[in-house]
This record gives C-alpha cells, sequence and structure tokens, in this order.
C-alpha cells in the first residue's frame, strides 16, 4: 500500500535558498507584494521574480495556480514556483495550491517558503494528495516513486508539526481508499481485501471477518445470492473504533464488489474494465476508519463492508430468482447487475440488529443513473432525516467534495413492488438512483438517522478533482473525517 509523501518542516533560514539545488515554490497575493522568502528570491533573481508579479502572465492566474521560472540566475535550483494565493486564502485555496505544488513536484528534492503564513497544514494536504501514484502493478523506471525530499519552511514550526498530525492521518486514509479502488479484481479478491483490513487491527481497530459459513447462519441470503457464482468467497468485515466512550457508534456501511460483471444481466464490454472500482464504498469506509485510528479520533464508529463479487457460472444467480434477505423479507432479482442493493440491505440490517447505532450512512458505487443526474462533479444524497443530511452536507461542503441531495417518496418505492415476492430488486429506468435509495430505505429501521451515499460519479471521476491524479479520487474520506470531528467526537 501507498506511504504518503512526508513533509519536513524546518525554520525559516533564507541562507540555504541560493545552493538549494531542487524546486522552491514562493506564494504571492493578487497585488505581487512579496514576503521575505520571496524578497530574498528575487534577490537572488536580480529582481526577476518582481518583474513577473508585474506582469500579465501572473494577473491572469487564479488563487492556487502555479507558473514556473526554470533554471533562475543567481539560484542553484531547477526552478522557482510561483503561487498565486491571497494573505488569507480559504481553505480550499491552500489545498488547490498544495495540489498545484504536488501536480510538478517531480522526483527532486522541494523547499516551500511558508514563511509566516497560517493555514499550511492544509496546504501539505492538498501537495501530499496530489502527489499521490499508484504504483503497485507497474515495473522499472515507472514503478518509482519520487524520491527527493519535501521540506516546508516556517515562522511557526512545533505549531505546523501540531497541526499536521491529524492532516496527515487523513491523508493516509485517502490514499489506502484510493489504493484499494484502484487495484484490479485478479489482485483485490474478497480475500486479500480482508486481509486487508485486518492489518488495521494493528492500529487499535477491531476486526471481525465473517465468513460463508457464519453469513448463511445469519440469514444473508441476498448477499450470498451476488456471490454464489463466483470463486471468490464472500465475506463480511466489521471495524471497530471504540475512541469514545458508552455511547452509540455511528455504523458507516459500503458496498465491497470486487469486481461487477453484471452477473447473467450481463454488462457491454465497453467499459466492463472499470468495474474493478465497484467496491468504491467499503475503499471509503476502510479509508475513513484507518484515518480514525491514526489520529486516535475520541468518538465510537464502526465500519461494515460486504465483499462479494459478482460473476458467471452455472451457480451463478438468474433474473427471475427470489432470496430472503437478513431482515425475512423477499426479494424477485429481475436485474443481476443491481446487485450492490442487495449486498448493502443484508448488512445495513445486521448493523442495526448488532450495534444499534447512533446514525448509518451506507456508501456505494451504486447507479449509473446517479451519473446521469449529477456527472462527476457530486454524488447523490439521500436522507430520511433532514438534520442528519445536512450535517454531511455542511462537511461535504467544507472538504471541496461534493454532493447533493436528491429526494425519496412513497410513488418512488411504488415501483419496487413484486407480484411474486416482498419487493424486487430494481423499478422502471426512471429516476434509477432514487429507486435504488429506496430499495435501500426498507432496510433502515424505524427512527435510525440514515443517509444513503451514491458514489458511482466521483469514486473514479472522468475529470479527477485538483487534489488527485486520474484514477481513484479518495471522495469522502475527509468529508466523513470532518462530520465526525463536528458531531461524534467527545470532548
Amino acid at each position: 500500500m501507498t506511504t504518503p509523501s512526508v513533509i519536513d518542516i524546518l525554520p525559516v533560514d533564507l541562507d540555504q535558498l541560493a545552493g538549494f539545488e531542487g524546486r522552491i515554490t514562493v506564494f504571492l497575493p493578487q497585488d505581487g507584494k512579496l514576503d521575505r522568502g520571496a524578497a530574498r528570491v528575487n534577490r537572488l533573481m536580480k529582481g526577476a521574480l518582481a518583474r513577473f508579479a508585474a506582469s500579465e502572465a501572473f494577473g491572469r492566474m487564479k488563487p492556487g495556480e502555479a507558473c514556473d521560472l526554470a533554471w533562475p540566475a543567481g539560484m542553484a535550483a531547477s526552478a522557482v514556483q510561483v503561487v498565486r494565493l491571497e494573505a488569507k486564502p480559504s481553505v480550499l485555496d491552500l489545498r488547490r495550491a498544495g495540489a498545484a505544488i504536488g501536480a510538478e513536484r517531480g522526483k527532486g528534492d522541494l523547499m516551500v517558503l511558508g514563511g509566516a503564513r497560517k493555514g499550511l497544514a492544509d496546504l501539505a494536504l492538498g501537495l501530499v494528495l496530489r502527489s499521490y501514484a499508484f504504483t503497485e502493478c507497474r515495473t522499472g523506471e515507472a514503478a518509482a516513486l519520487a524520491t527527493g525530499s519535501i521540506s516546508v519552511m516556517t515562522s511557526d514550526p512545533e505549531g505546523l508539526r501540531a497541526a499536521l498530525g491529524p492532516v496527515t492521518a487523513v491523508a493516509e486514509g485517502v490514499c489506502f481508499t484510493r489504493d484499494l479502488v484502484n487495484l484490479p479484481a485478479n489482485r483485490l479478491t474478497t480475500s486479500r481485501f480482508a486481509d486487508e483490513l485486518a492489518a488495521l487491527a494493528g492500529l487499535g481497530v477491531e476486526i471481525e471477518v465473517l465468513d460463508e459459513p457464519e453469513l448463511e447462519k445469519l440469514g444473508m441470503g441476498m448477499l450470498l445470492g451476488v456471490g454464489q457464482g463466483s470463486e471468490s468467497p464472500s465475506k463480511v468485515v466489521v471495524m471497530q473504533w471504540k475512541g469514545g466512550g458508552a455511547e452509540a457508534p455511528l455504523a458507516l456501511v459500503g458496498k465491497g464488489v470486487v469486481f461487477d460483471t453484471g452477473g447473467v444481466s450481463i454488462k457491454p464490454a465497453a467499459g466492463m474494465e472499470e468495474m474493478t472500482m465497484d467496491m468504491g464504498g467499503a475503499g471509503v469506509v476502510a479509508g475513513v476508519m484507518k484515518a480514525l485510528a491514526l489520529r486516535g479520533a475520541k468518538a465510537n464508529v464502526v465500519g461494515l463492508v460486504g465483499l462479494v463479487e459478482n460473476m458467471l457460472d452455472g451457480r451463478a444467480q438468474r433474473p427471475g430468482d427470489i432470496v430472503t434477505s437478513m431482515k425475512g423479507e423477499t426479494v424477485e432479482v429481475i436485474n443481476t447487475d443491481a446487485e450492490g442493493r442487495l449486498v448493502l440491505g443484508d448488512v445495513m440490517w445486521y448493523a442495526q440488529e448488532r450495534f444499534a447505532p447512533a446514525g448509518m450512512i451506507d456508501l456505494a458505487t451504486l447507479t449509473g443513473a446517479v451519473i446521469v443526474a449529477l456527472g462527476h462533479e457530486n454524488a447523490g444524497v439521500f436522507s430520511n432525516e433532514d438534520g442528519f443530511a445536512g450535517a454531511f452536507l455542511k462537511a461535504a461542503t467544507a472538504e471541496g467534495e461534493g454532493a447533493w441531495r436528491l429526494p425519496l417518496g412513497p410513488g418512488y418505492a411504488e415501483l419496487l413492488k413484486s407480484d411474486k415476492a416482498d419487493m424486487k430488486n430494481v423499478g422502471t429506468r426512471w429516476g434509477g438512483a432514487i429507486t435504488a435509495a429506496e430499495f435501500l430505505r426498507r432496510f433502515v429501521k424505524e427512527g435510525m438517522p440514515w443517509i444513503h451515499l451514491d458514489i458511482a460519479g466521483v469514486a473514479q471521476p472522468a475529470k479527477p478533482p485538483a487534489w488527485a491524479p486520474k484514477g481513484a479520487s479518495g471522495w469522502g474520506v475527509m468529508a466523513l473525517d470532518r462530520m465526525i470531528r463536528d458531531h461524534y467526537e467527545a470532548g
């Protein structure tokens, strides 16, 4: 698994700059005013930095954007990177600035002249997240990560070190999620996924792995039906972080379909390779649990993930099959490609039966319909309680992770009526993301605050966000960590 970049915190020592052989980053506000570090760089460059600050090119730059001045005269540096950043930037502008630095980092050493700036921890988060690279499946030079050092000069080294602790924990959680989602299904089997989660025990997370005989005893007929055509055994992994007091935990439930062929209702060949990311919900739950453990969160949180593979063979589930859920209700399987809701329904019911949580949030790359509705900019948010949904949406906005609430209602639920069973697993082609959410709502107990997050468009977006390279984004780890900090941490 990827280890995020390490940042060295240094006191300000501008005498180092002339002989520094890597990249140097300076910050300039809109008015072009130079701080101490930028002024020293400008003097070494014989006024070139000030001339750039007065140029039309700098005037066109947006907050958080960067431009390189390559091979500056009078310095040993390979480049001076100029980042447009105001004196009192927003958190998101700080992260964009950090991402701009990380995107051009290269493999040499990097020195960031932070000076007296506030919010450098957020800038560091953007830098670390954008520096991420998935290399497990590469060989030779392509597998080599950037090896140069990253240093930040600041007038408050101790303050920045303290602020970086929780930021580093969140970065590790995001990178863990990205690694899991980026791994192909021949490497991330249900068994390896469970093993990766079991390793979180070393951080203090209590881990249980429920195998197929236990799932049969529990009556998880929906989940087991999805995986019965695969050689990869179905599992449920339970992760408990007990950092709070005696209060009921928040439950996070993730869909972990390590590969989705669509089953007998097979998907088109074009683009099917992307279905390695159909375990994205479980990946986010895993990343959040790792972040909570690393930062020692004073909260009780339980993460549960259903790990299955939806494959074709002589034992595979068929359209028309009727399965019985752990809740005891029967489901007519109209489309075997609507499998994620079957997995989630059983795990959600188990989470409530066993833990009686204070609230429950499920995450899944559940429907293509949510991408039609919201594109790749926002996850779909569905909830039975306005305050609970509002808390999440506020956290997502603060972290720059797009989320938009969509409706629920009895008219949509009517579309799931079956002539042969208690319900069917799909409705009509209309409102597909909503009918999927209504299916899940059947497995939410009366009075249980619940949010469903359909992350199909954001888990691996066509255009990555500013602080992620192409591939898995890790969307949701930062927002959920923020929500837990704001609403579930003791003291």
